[in-house]
Order: C-alpha cells, then structure tokens, then sequence
C-alpha cells in the first residue's frame, strides 16, 4: 500500500506529516489554532476548519470520522468547546470521542484535536 504524506513540516519545529494516508485511512496529527489571541469558541472553529481542510486533501470528510482525541488545558472550557463540535460534528456520524485536559508546550494552546477518519 501506498502511504502518503500532506503537509510535511520541517525544523526547527517538529517534524512531522499534518496528514498521512494509508488506504481508505487517513490519520491527522493534532491540530491547534493559528491565532492563538482567540477564546475556546474561536480556537475550537479554527482548529475544525483545519480539520475539513486536511481531511479534504486526504479525500474525506468529517463524515467519515472513525475516532477524535481532544485535549483542554481547562476543563472549564468543555462546555463552549462541545457547543462549537456539536455544530460541527456530522450527526449521523459521529466518532468515538475522548477529552481530556493536557498541559501543552505552548501556554496559549487552549485545544488540540487529532482524528482518525476513512475515506
């Protein structure tokens, strides 16, 4: 099988693939919002548009979600992140989901999300 990598990044940040499909999977790496000036709510959006952006170049959509991870650095966060994923998520097809809180590398990190999907 073929894999293939999209948006490969290079140092002096990590090195890594954004998205890597392998067969009808396709894995993303956690992602987290580029302006980071931004509250949960807006943070949240950003990061789920990445997410339709990326399983878009990988020939998917959120649809087809099979797992998501969320990490929080504040549980008090949780119920204005799942008002912004609930719009979101498609719901007829929901993914197995779990959120937990997680310290990150950068402080103004609020949310990080990293799914699993089929194409």
């Amino acid at each position: 099988m073929t894999i293939t990598r999209i948006s490969v990044t290079e140092p002096p940040g990590p090195r890594m693939s954004r998205a890597v499909v392998n067969g009808n999977l396709v894995y993303l790496a956690g992602l987290t919002a580029q302006d980071t000036s931004q509250d949960i709510t807006g943070q949240t959006r950003q990061v789920l548009a990445a997410i339709d952006r990326f399983l878009g170049e990988a020939g998917s959509d959120k649809s087809k979600l099979l797992q998501a991870q969320i990490w929080l650095t504040d549980m008090k966060n949780y119920t204005a992140m799942n008002a912004v994923w609930n719009d979101w998520v498609d719901p007829k097809n929901p993914p197995a989901r779990a959120c937990i809180r997680s310290e990150f590398a950068r402080p103004d990190f609020l949310i990080e999300i990293m799914v699993t999907a089929t194409r």
